[in-house]
């Protein structure tokens, strides 16, 4: 197995799709499903003949409608994304002198961050990765945090996640996977917080990782900043559509019904993993952060068999004994390998 380059720099760049190879068995990446659904591509195939236009101001609007109904909020406080990443990038024009990011937790934001030059400072939890043991530095004003975090999967609790709150500071939850997770109980996503900005994504759920989409959902004023200095049209027109269908009635109650058979899925999943040995982070997102002995012959031995996981000695808080795996029903053939190794 090639060997990585593991400077902070380059390992906060790295992203599990660079585990994975054609034909390989992809634990790796969290999207969900192999293709988005049937009803989703003829809806994109439907705006193919518009790309010789530039995205409508009607596009737009339709997609902040769209998602401001799903959560219950005003047009004016949901914000189209090319992408939950892109999010990221934007935080910068909110102007913070410091900046701490909960860590373990997804790279992006704090490397965005950085190369903006803002300092950052990694708030790291220790296992279990409660969010009790955080101890944020008082002059952070801004302040990044996963819910449910990647790579970890635990989910923090609504009071855990505003405890962050503090007067001057903007709080950034990265609600990625809140939907995969039945009745999305901690979200924040429907409240209307001066001080709060949620992001979501839609990508890993609808299988879009080839286009990209998301928005985020604050306060008039944050969104005004976080947008002052970004491109013309920055998010297609393919993406507008894609948002928009994605956050209807029917989509949202087709989301959930997955989310369901995830979490079946899931608690299968951890029983298999744990019967081999493995010790899995308590978490409710749909990938398993587990920790296992001899992890370099594992990962080698998965790679000899065309499986892919995810490292996580790139991730600020974990060392190379954790492993993530998306929830698949291939699953037997993971803990299969793993035992191969270790019995």
């Amino acid at each position: 197995m090639a060997s990585l380059d593991l400077s902070p720099l380059s390992a906060a760049h790295y992203h599990g799709d660079q585990a994975v190879a054609p034909g390989m068995l992809d634990f790796a990446v969290n999207v969900r499903h192999r293709q988005p659904p049937s009803w989703l591509v003829e809806r994109l195939a439907e705006r193919l003949p518009d790309l010789a236009s530039y995205p409508s101001i009607a596009d737009v609007q339709l997609a902040q409608d769209v998602v401001a109904a799903r959560h219950q909020r005003s047009r004016d406080e949901v914000l189209p994304l090319a992408g939950a990443a892109e999010g990221f990038a934007l935080l910068s024009n909110l102007r913070p002198v410091r900046a701490a990011v909960i860590a373990p937790s997804f790279t992006e934001p704090a490397v965005a961050l950085a190369a903006a030059g803002i300092p950052v400072c990694h708030v790291v939890l220790a296992p279990p990765f409660r969010l009790e043991s955080a101890r944020v530095p008082d002059d952070a004003d801004l302040v990044v945090v996963g819910n449910p975090t990647n790579p970890t999967s635990v989910l923090h609790t609504r009071a855990e996640v505003l405890a962050l709150r503090r007067p001057g500071r903007t709080l950034v939850v990265d609600e990625a996977f809140a939907d995969s997770i039945p009745g999305e109980p901690e979200s924040l996503a429907g409240e209307s917080l001066p001080d709060v900005l949620v992001l979501r994504s839609l990508t890993k759920t609808w299988a879009l990782a080839g286009l990209r989409v998301g928005y985020a959902l604050g306060a008039p004023n944050i969104l005004a900043q976080l947008t002052a200095r970004r491109a013309h049209w920055p998010v297609g027109t393919l993406q507008l559509t894609a948002i928009a269908a994605c956050c209807t009635p029917q989509a949202v109650a087709e989301a959930a019904t997955d989310a369901a058979r995830l979490t079946a899925l899931r608690a299968e999943m951890v029983a298999g993993l744990e019967s081999v040995g493995a010790t899995v982070v308590d978490g409710r997102a749909p990938f398993v952060l587990f920790r296992v002995r001899d992890v370099d012959l594992i990962r080698k031995r998965l790679q000899y068999k065309d499986i892919a996981v995810r490292r996580c000695d790139t991730f600020i808080g974990l060392d190379e004994g954790y492993l993530r795996a998306a929830v698949r029903e291939e699953w037997p053939l993971l803990t299969e390998t793993i035992a191969e190794v270790l019995s």
